[in-house]
């Protein structure tokens, strides 16, 4: 499925799988996100495999014309503040993929899987 952006030069569709690999990308690029979780049987049968899945821990669900919400499933690094690493990540997120895409966020979506140590 894609989400459609109309501007004063025409209209440009983006995939969802797109928007989920930038979205992978802008979060495990913050500071105490050591790892996206597997959100599905099929993101953990492809971790077996060993094949690079950046969508891995991303779920996007259109909400409007040209507007997406964008949920995390991330694993944090030991003794981080949570509130301050989720802020950065939603803020990060966010700017990467409406810079990048042209595509509006209403909402980043964080959930903490685990907790690893480094």
């Amino acid at each position: 499925m894609a989400i459609t952006v109309t501007n004063d030069l025409g209209t440009v569709s983006v995939s969802e799988d797109l928007i989920a690999t930038l979205a992978g990308y802008a979060a495990v690029e913050n500071y105490g996100i050591v790892g996206m979780c597997a959100r599905s049987a099929g993101d953990a049968i492809v971790e077996l495999f060993g094949r690079e899945n950046l969508q891995k821990g991303v779920w996007i669900e259109k909400v409007g014309e040209g507007q997406v919400d964008v949920s995390l499933h991330v694993a944090l690094q030991y003794g981080v503040s949570l509130p301050a690493v989720s802020q950065n990540t939603k803020q990060n997120v966010r700017y990467r993929i409406e810079e990048l895409t042209g595509v509006s966020v209403r909402n980043v979506n964080i959930f903490v899987e685990s907790i690893r140590v480094q």
